[in-house]
């Protein structure tokens, strides 16, 4: 940090990078939505969506550096108007352009610009000390009602227009970010004083990570519309938008009462609770009762987001405190990116009772492994 700032300023600035990144999130995740469910309409293969829904996550491990680098020189204003530049454009690219090859360097320029605007998000809430807490909490909230409404808004219109059209509108609505994104400090708020993740030897929390990226980030996201398209074909993209938009609306709502709880039972107690309970959710979608499963596990999503960071940093020494949270957020990202490309290929060779039971072990395993004292 360059430059104190007063708390209003800090809660003004960290409200608009939230509303920047809020209004540009749609265009990704209702990808996650239609790019499965109609995968011949962007030319592409079930597999190929699994490798462009996974080269987000990629690029951003490797690339996080960078951006982080760039942030700092740059300064969030300037940072977060190139993001929301190359997010509309990346955006609109999914509406226009056809196939994986087209397709894969407009996924590559969107994880890129979503580097940038999380790391503002994440800066600009802990710029001053007072309402850092309050300010992350009320920033989750903004940010995870774009993609809830975005989600069932393009459900809706890919049902009547088709799915390509919907990310025409998805464009223009990231260019609304553009006047927030100026409100942003120019280069003497908060700054990211941060190599960005660090690649290193998992530890049993790191290894717990990457299973939930691949489990409930990535397979999860991907089966759901896989196999509502099976189950309900004349309906798949509403259900699934409305089951997905569900994750969004439990994380605002039960990510502050998980908080007070894990301060009372331990954050590591309840995230196993939870943990084992997300598998059992998995276990029950693979049995054949999909919407039941898939609503014990969006619920347990918003329980658990909240709570790895605290028990990262709790077991680590101070100095190392903010090493292992990296860390941490790599594993997942790693999971994340590389469970839709497993999904992707599985998904129609191996019956969904033992994809899904498999996950769920290793959720578990990895859980009880971690997390158990």
């Amino acid at each position: 940090m360059t430059g104190a700032i007063s708390r209003a300023e800090a809660d003004r600035a960290s409200r608009n990078a939230s509303l920047v990144l809020g209004l540009t999130l749609p265009g990704d995740t209702v990808l996650y939505l239609l790019l499965p469910l109609h995968a011949a309409a962007f030319g592409v293969t079930l597999a190929e969506a699994g490798l462009l829904l996974a080269a987000n996550r990629l690029v951003r491990i490797l690339g996080y550096g960078w951006v982080a680098s760039f942030y700092e020189r740059a300064g969030p204003r300037q940072a977060c108007l190139w993001a929301v530049l190359g997010a509309a454009c990346a955006t609109t690219c999914y509406a226009v352009l056809p196939g994986v090859w087209w397709l894969l360097p407009a996924r590559l320029l969107w994880g890129l610009s979503f580097a940038a605007m999380n790391i503002a998000t994440q800066a600009l809430a802990t710029a001053e000390a007072g309402g850092a807490a309050r300010r992350s909490g009320t920033s989750r909230a903004i940010i995870a009602t774009g993609p809830m409404l975005g989600l069932l808004a393009g459900a809706v219109v890919a049902e009547m227009a088709g799915p390509r059209v919907v990310f025409l509108g998805l464009g223009l609505l990231s260019l609304l970010a553009l006047p927030f994104a100026w409100r942003l400090p120019d280069g003497e708020g908060a700054r990211l004083r941060s190599a960005g993740p660090r690649f290193a030897l998992p530890r049993p929390l790191d290894v717990w990570s990457f299973i939930q990226g691949l489990t409930l980030d990535g397979l999860f996201v991907l089966g759901l519309a896989f196999l509502a398209a099976a189950a309900l074909p004349q309906g798949a993209a509403l259900a699934a938008g409305a089951a997905l938009s569900a994750r969004y609306l439990a994380e605002v709502l039960l990510g502050p009462p998980a908080g007070r709880m894990a301060e009372r039972i331990g954050a590591a107690r309840l995230l196993l609770w939870v943990s084992l309970a997300s598998a059992a959710g998995l276990a029950v979608i693979g049995a054949g009762w999909l919407w039941v499963g898939s609503l014990v596990v969006v619920g347990l999503r918003g329980l658990l987001q909240p709570l790895p960071a605290p028990v990262a940093a709790a077991r680590a020494a101070p100095e190392e405190r903010v090493a292992a949270l990296a860390r941490l957020a790599t594993w997942r990202d790693i999971g994340a990116g590389i469970g839709p490309l497993v999904a992707g290929v599985l998904l129609p060779l191996v019956p969904a009772l033992w994809l899904y039971l498999g996950a769920a072990a290793l959720l578990a395993a990895a859980s009880l492994a971690a997390l158990r004292r």
